[in-house]
């Protein structure tokens, strides 16, 4: 018999690659079940679209801070595009070079689950827990409901947050332990904050103060947490330039007045825990689907609650401080779940899900790792199966309707339970982590396979050749006035209403210049203007008001923005084309699309890209130089004094200059930007220019954050050069042998002598 061992370096790697592989294999489980399942929702209608827009625009050389013409959805320091993030920039300037983007956005998600995965991986390394244990949360944690079905699915900036931030919590504890340095922290820091997504920038800073607050019961001394907290500092200046613009501008979007304040809307009970293991559940509270939600939303992983019959906890007991982080990252992510449901931003508890079931998976899988026993005992599982019969009862009184599901689920709990025990008696530890992970596959593809279509879902092509091929071939700016509630689900298709009409970012695939996007922020005034929603619906009166005056210049709102075209839905206007077109516009006629729009387009062709983007004089003349996404350059005169519109919304950030003196800059109707020309004026130079609010704080807080970090670094490595660093690495926890299980730290294999 011959023994060999790997070294617990190439042993922890050869599970981190096995977390990988349990990761592509969810996946598989995942599209064998809905093909279209990381392809639905607000990734097919904001997420691809947008990375496909943005990716033009980089690799024309621009960068794309603003685009005037996308009125709804422009201001891209605003919006969740993530602009100063790196790896999504890169994303972006791939996007343009994929054809089907379900597939793009499907291996997007599939990378930064891997990186989710790795950095849960890496959260109980970091703690003391073996690696297969380790690797069983990794993969845990992608397949746990609300994760998988809202955060893979539809929110790819979340995913993408939530997988640097766990990073940032790994280092963030190797840190303070001695085991790592400081960039480590403020990089993942950084790249969680700049997704330009607020909650993974949120839970970041709840997860520093947990550690914070952890290290100093486990260590008792403050230093290390002051060293780590000192770099998320460092991190927050850095990264402070992608929320600035959002805050100095929130006066003039939807969120301006949003105060803390609680509806029930998404507030999740703390008694939906108890449902954490049962895959059958469905949990109780208000949501989109009424009081009942058809998805397993709180689900984490089939093992979480009855292996807590497993655990040695008088033993436990001993070692509570080292997961006291973990354990109040929980609790403060517990009460979160529960309400309220508006605190500024942050609305709809329920999307903390994820880091109950990340906080809860890390504890569990430490604990069975350090403290797991599983020696004969009549009273565990006496325990284990009262705990699954509180499962069954808490997801009996939820949905009383999936009875025979529940009955169903509690018997494969308890079959798959009763397993993992004989496993781990006979086998050991890496055998019964394989068997755990083998077990999360099957139960992830009936979860998927019988879950109904998001209330959201738009039901897009995947291809954008084939969007292209199928839409019409609108040049210069078009106005969409379409209600997307009115599109029937059989229309859904590249055959009936998504070859003629564009709604959320849909236009963005086929690099068509659409007033209307897909915005979680909106401009108030603008958006009142013409009833435009957040998918860029409008409501019936929104072709009137388009045609109508605005009365301070007498131009219409269609010519103050500079339309080259407005189509007009059929359903929501059937008689339009009975009725004359408005003066200087005609009926175009596009054949094959008659059965979903009627389009306008301008006597005299397009006017977008006429004189710059001036939209209106009064008493003065002018005419553009130049002009581009966020300056214009104009010469103007004013014998008595005047005024000039341009075609630009008035998002806060514009300043102007008239032969180089600063003159002020309005907002027509709330909406338009606008200069006032003084009297005398003779052919001046007015130039227009708009740059983020609060940008020149942005730079130097950033300029701020890398000096701390570099200051931070010095004193890390300093006594390392000078060798007197040894000793100073908080030791790893002890190990506690779990006889009679073949030890986890040897592969052996059997050879003939």
């Amino acid at each position: 018999m011959a023994r060999t061992a790997f070294a617990p370096r190439a042993y922890r790697n050869l599970w981190g690659v096995v977390t990988g592989l349990g990761v592509v294999a969810g996946y598989v489980a995942v599209l064998a079940a809905n093909s279209r399942h990381f392809y639905t929702d607000d990734t097919e209608a904001q997420y691809g679209p947008l990375w496909v827009a943005l990716g033009h625009r980089l690799r024309e050389g621009r960068f794309p801070a603003l685009v005037p013409w996308e009125w709804m959805s422009g201001n891209y320091t605003m919006e969740e595009a993530g602009i100063y993030n790196p790896p999504q920039l890169l994303v972006d300037l791939i996007a343009p070079s994929v054809d089907n983007l379900a597939a793009y956005v499907t291996v997007v998600k599939l990378v930064y689950s891997i990186l989710a995965a790795l950095g849960v991986f890496r959260i109980c390394l970091a703690y003391g827990a073996r690696a297969p244990w380790a690797a069983v949360a990794g993969v845990a944690f992608p397949l746990s409901g609300w994760f998988l079905f809202f955060d893979e699915a539809s929110w790819a900036t979340s995913l993408a947050g939530t997988a640097w931030m766990l990073h940032a919590w790994a280092a963030s504890v190797r840190y303070t332990r001695g085991r790592g340095g400081p960039i480590p922290v403020f990089v993942y820091l950084y790249l969680a904050i700049s997704v330009q997504y607020v909650f993974p920038a949120v839970e970041s800073g709840l997860m520093i103060a947990a550690v914070i607050a952890g290290e100093v019961v486990h260590q008792r001394r403050w230093q290390p947490s002051m060293r780590l907290a000192a770099t998320a500092i460092c991190a927050l200046l850095a990264g402070l330039m992608t929320y600035l613009p959002s805050v100095l501008s929130s006066p003039v979007t939807w969120r301006g007045n949003e105060r803390i304040h609680n509806d029930s809307f998404l507030d999740v009970p703390w008694s939906e825990s108890l449902n954490a293991s049962l895959p059958s559940t469905v949990p109780a509270f208000n949501g989109w689907w009424g009081y009942v939600q058809p998805l397993p939303m709180v689900y984490i992983a089939w093992f979480l609650i009855p292996a807590l019959a497993f655990i040695d906890w008088r033993a436990a007991a001993k070692s509570a401080r080292t997961l006291s982080g973990p354990a109040f990252f929980a609790l403060a992510v517990l009460l979160w779940t529960a309400g309220p449901g508006y605190i500024g931003p942050l609305r709809w508890p329920a999307r903390v899900l994820p880091m109950v079931a990340v906080a809860l998976l890390i504890l569990a899988c430490v604990l069975l790792s350090r403290h797991g026993d599983f020696t004969f005992s009549r009273r565990r599982y006496t325990v284990a199966a009262a705990l699954l019969g509180l499962l069954f009862i808490r997801s009996f009184s939820a949905a009383p309707h999936l009875l025979v599901w529940h009955v169903l689920a509690s018997a494969v709990v308890a079959g798959l339970g009763a397993a993992a025990v004989w496993l781990a008696r006979r086998y050991g530890t890496a055998t019964v982590c394989a068997f755990v992970l083998a077990t999360m596959f099957p139960i992830a593809y009936a979860q998927v396979y019988g879950a109904p279509q998001t209330p959201m879902s738009y039901n897009f092509p995947e291809r954008r050749s084939e969007m292209t091929g199928a839409f019409p071939d609108f040049g210069g700016v078009t106005l969409q006035l379409a209600d997307r509630a009115l599109v029937q689900p059989r229309e859904m298709n590249i055959q009936g209403a998504w070859g003629s009409l564009a709604f959320g970012n849909y236009a963005k695939n086929m690099e068509l210049r659409y007033v209307n996007a897909y915005t979680p922020i909106g401009h108030a005034a603008f958006s009142a203007l013409l009833c435009m929603g957040w998918d860029g619906s409008t409501c019936p009166d929104a072709y009137r008001r388009a045609f109508s005056p605005e009365p301070s210049t007498g131009q219409a709102l269609v010519d103050l923005m500079k339309v080259d075209r407005v189509v007009l839905q059929r359903a929501q206007y059937p008689d339009a084309r009975g009725h004359s077109a408005p003066a200087g516009w005609h009926w175009a006629d596009y054949h094959g699309h008659e059965n979903y729009i009627w389009v306008l387009e301008r006597d005299g062709g397009p006017v977008s890209q006429r004189d710059g983007l001036i939209a209106a004089t009064e008493n003065a003349t002018a005419t553009s130089e130049s002009r581009d996404s966020v300056t214009s350059r104009l010469r103007v005169s004013a014998t008595d004094g005047g005024s000039v519109v341009l075609a630009r919304l008035a998002w806060p950030g514009y300043r102007a200059t008239l032969d180089g003196q600063p003159v002020d800059v309005k907002a027509v109707a709330g909406t338009f930007v606008a200069v006032d020309i003084p009297a005398g004026t003779h052919d001046g130079e007015l130039v227009i220019t708009w740059r983020p609010p609060g940008w020149k704080i942005g730079i130097a807080t950033a300029l701020l954050g890398l000096t701390g970090l570099g200051i931070l670094q010095w004193a890390y490595r300093r006594p390392r050069r000078s060798g007197n660093n040894l000793g100073t690495a908080t030791p790893e926890p002890a190990m506690v042998e779990q006889k009679p299980l073949v030890d986890a730290m040897l592969v052996t294999d059997s050879l003939d002598s």
